[in-house]
């Protein structure tokens, strides 16, 4: 699909977008099930489980998409620190997006628990029995998730100074995108000649 080269490819602003959604209910489920031991935890676990693994997923084909179509250039005024900040939150963004559900998974199958996916299907185990791994996986599996969190504050406000101060194209290139210059231009259609182009001016004889 041809587009505007300073524009991120329409299905990976689409995904993008599916995956900031589910990742947020995500964060909400997690901050919920942390919070409480009542009668809302086993739903609220039920859903946590088979979102992670549906991020996982589209995270391994957004990785793939952005690989095989690339991403636009960063604005030239943009200083080197900051052009090296973006592409390291953007690697850091993928690490956890893809690890973080994979250590829950792991943990899960330390612990001896299903990773049920509905009722009646559960993913296979990754990792053997052991509760001393399991506990290490917790641990790390809640702090990756702070980390993650906060790593997403840093990314949105970077993106709205970008689309509300510097106002660079870089927040369009992840939304509506820009228009396609890459069209051919109408050109202008040309102008009637004067009277002394076509012959027509009647010359000082004509008048004597």
């Amino acid at each position: 699909m041809n587009r505007p080269v300073q524009d991120f490819h329409l299905l990976l602003r689409i995904l993008h977008w599916l995956m900031a959604l589910m990742i947020l209910l995500m964060l909400i489920i997690g901050v919920g099930m942390v919070s409480t031991t009542g009668p809302l935890y086993p739903s609220l676990l039920a859903l946590h489980r088979p979102i992670g693994v549906v991020i996982l997923v589209l995270a391994g084909a957004r990785l793939v998409l952005r690989l095989r179509t690339g991403a636009p250039p960063l604005p030239e005024d943009l200083p080197a620190a900051q052009k090296l900040a973006a592409r390291g939150s953007h690697l850091l963004l993928y690490l956890a997006m893809v690890g973080l559900p994979l250590i829950g998974w792991g943990m899960l199958s330390a612990g001896g628990y299903p990773v049920e996916m509905t009722k009646g299907f559960a993913l296979p185990a990754i990792l053997p029995h052991d509760l001393t791994l399991f506990a290490l996986l917790r641990q790390a599996h809640t702090l990756i998730a702070l980390l993650f969190f906060a790593l997403i504050l840093a990314h949105l406000a970077a993106a709205l100074v970008h689309g509300l101060i510097r106002r660079d194209g870089v927040l369009e290139s992840m939304t509506i995108g820009h228009a396609d210059t890459t069209q051919s231009v109408r050109q202008p259609e040309p102008e009637a000649p004067s009277p002394a182009e076509d012959g027509n001016m009647p010359s000082s004889t004509d008048e004597s």
